[in-house]
């Protein structure tokens, strides 16, 4: 019996030692994963926080963007609408309403200047489709195919951008086909047979 006893306590020298020194590093290695699970969980919700937020105020942005222009095209509104009511009460004084008009035409241009709005200037221009819109076609000896005969709705720039395309009337060679020359029209170039 001795001989199991010295067995028993030589057959792992330093196991009962050893076990709580592992239990207490296994309790370390799970306390730091919960601090770290913790962490993530509150970034993550952060970041999920954040990005709400932040398309909340891309929508806002988005819906109040021209807030400044609006507040300022009220103040035309209101001369058109003093202007009426001038009109209203002198019907017979169309110098009064005309200067009022002009005045009120004059402070549009001057906004849409602050602005680097600009007309696009299209008039005997070579068709341009990133410019113009091309509403028909007409015969001419007198200018060179694809030339702009007549602007029918003025286009604008916003800057380099073009916001709004001219509509346009655009020269073609007499005796060509419509359908084969109208740069506002899809064809196969061929012209109708």
């Amino acid at each position: 019996m001795i001989m199991s006893e010295e067995m028993d306590n030589n057959a792992v020298p330093g196991s009962e030692s050893n076990i709580p020194e592992e239990k207490s590093e296994i309790e370390k290695l799970r306390d730091e994963n919960a601090r770290w699970q913790d962490k993530y969980v509150r970034l993550f919700a952060e970041f999920d926080n954040m990005r709400k937020r932040h398309e909340r105020e891309r929508q806002e942005l988005i819906r109040y963007a021209h807030e400044e222009v609006i507040i300022e095209m009220l103040g035309f509104y209101e001369d058109f609408e003093r202007c009426v009511e001038a009109a209203r009460q002198n019907p017979g004084d169309g110098v009064t309403l005309l200067k009022g008009v002009e005045m009120t035409l004059k402070r549009m241009r001057e906004l849409l200047n602050k602005y680097d709005v600009k007309p696009i200037d299209a008039l005997g221009k070579p068709f341009d489709h990133n410019q113009h819109e091309a509403l028909m076609t007409a015969e001419s000896a007198d200018h060179e195919e694809g030339t702009l005969l007549e602007v029918f709705q003025r286009g604008y720039f916003l800057g380099d951008r073009v916001v709004r395309t001219a509509k346009v009337k655009v020269s073609r060679r007499p005796g060509t086909d419509v359908a084969a020359d109208d740069p506002g029209r899809e064809g196969d170039g061929k012209g109708a047979k």
